[in-house]
């Protein structure tokens, strides 16, 4: 019962690293069109 207590929290703590990796990438992915959109706009 532990091993599997222990399994779960590991994967758990993976999952949550992938997740923050993934939308951290997703704000500046986000961040960065909005600053070309804004550029593009102004004729830069």
């Amino acid at each position: 019962m532990l091993r599997k207590s222990i399994a779960l929290a590991l994967v758990a703590g993976s999952l949550l690293v992938a997740g923050c990796n993934t939308v951290s990438g997703a704000g500046k992915d986000l961040q960065s069109a909005s600053k070309d959109t804004k550029d593009a706009i102004n004729g830069r």
